[in-house]
């Protein structure tokens, strides 16, 4: 089969490998529709350290292939959504309330850090019964391929916000995952939800998605203006959605004494990321700040088809451009320097 590697950091290429065999808890996913992520690019870029022939991709759905001897709920020929996080639900980690990070720091992601990823015509899916999820009839593909990473990790950032009802919400990032974490918010029954984006397109994407107003760091002071829309409070959440340092303090500056920064950037340069002082006033402000790496499992991925087919969202709103599999460096060009306007590209296998 072909596969779309990481070479070594910096170089990338599409290599023939093997199709996989599952063992006895496992399938194997015949890819339909697969989506192209920044983090691919930090990826490549060397932030979690050297790969080797490493296939990328963590956003994908399709067809099973094949399933091992103890796989009970899916069978060859199911319409299946598979989240980039894949568990071990054994794992004390996963048993405490933790999966996505079963086996240590991040274990959940498996798909292109620790095992081979999901741009390839087949891939690999260990625990099938609990990582897999068939797809209702009435969502299509390239709607359903949103649920992996980019409505899990956008809607984790509103749930891990702690926002009250009526409350008010500042997005740092209006990229996918920040897209979708201005749905979330306002699905979490925020009053105001302001998002801090430079990039028109993204800016219209916003209020699309609910944002009430549009804060462009680029013409203005962010964190002044957004002190001026909340009377000088502060939000009860910021959700950095970018991964940046600077994006980070800016969060921590505008939340409010008793409020939640809620971080799902993935910070990938640098060593450190820094926490400004005074507005944290000096470690005692009871600001509280969550992390999380996006939840993975069956159950997650039904909820989330389930936003789907009660049209709660159109995530297909943020697919820019189209390419078929053969031409996937391109596309992952175009996503790691973001040209063209790009928001997602969409890969079509079949």
């Amino acid at each position: 089969m072909k596969a779309f590697v990481m070479k070594a950091i910096g170089q990338v290429g599409i290599v023939e490998k093997p199709v996989p065999r599952p063992g006895p808890d496992d399938a194997i996913v015949r890819t339909t529709k697969a989506l192209i992520c920044t983090s691919d690019s930090h990826t490549v870029g060397g932030a979690i350290g050297p790969r080797e022939n490493l296939t990328l991709g963590h956003e994908a759905v399709g067809i099973v292939h094949e399933v091992g001897s103890n796989v009970r709920l899916f069978k060859p020929g199911d319409r299946v959504v598979v989240g980039a996080i894949t568990p071990d639900w054994g794992d004390l980690a996963s048993q405490a309330g933790h999966s996505s990070q079963s086996n240590g720091p991040l274990g959940g992601w498996k798909f292109s850090n620790t095992k081979d990823g999901v741009f390839a015509e087949y891939f690999h899916v260990n625990e099938a019964d609990a990582n897999m999820a068939l797809i209702p009839d009435s969502v299509p593909d390239e709607m359903a391929v949103y649920c992996a990473d980019m409505l899990s990790t956008g809607f984790m950032g509103a749930e891990n916000g702690n926002i009250p009802i009526g409350g008010t919400v500042a997005v740092f990032a209006e990229g996918p995952v920040g897209l979708m974490a201005t749905v979330g918010a306002r699905l979490r029954g925020a009053g105001l939800v302001i998002g801090v984006e430079s990039v028109p397109r993204r800016q219209e994407l916003a209020r699309t998605y609910g944002a009430d107003v549009i804060v462009d760091f680029t013409k203005e002071d962010a964190v002044q203006h957004i002190l001026d829309l909340t009377n000088g409070q502060g939000v009860d959440t910021a959700i950095e959605a970018l991964g940046s340092d600077i994006t980070f303090q800016n969060a921590i500056k505008v939340t409010k004494a008793g409020g939640t920064i809620s971080n799902i950037g993935y910070h990938g340069h640098g060593d450190y990321v820094h926490i400004p002082r005074i507005e944290w006033g000096v470690g005692m402000a009871e600001k509280t700040i969550t992390t999380g790496l996006c939840t993975g499992g069956r159950l997650r991925m039904e909820r989330l088809l389930r936003v789907l087919e009660t049209k709660r969202v159109d995530p297909t709103l943020m697919t820019t451009h189209t390419f078929s599999f053969d031409q996937v460096e391109g596309a992952f060009e175009i996503m790691d320097k973001k040209l063209d306007g790009v928001i997602k590209p969409l890969i079509v296998f079949v």
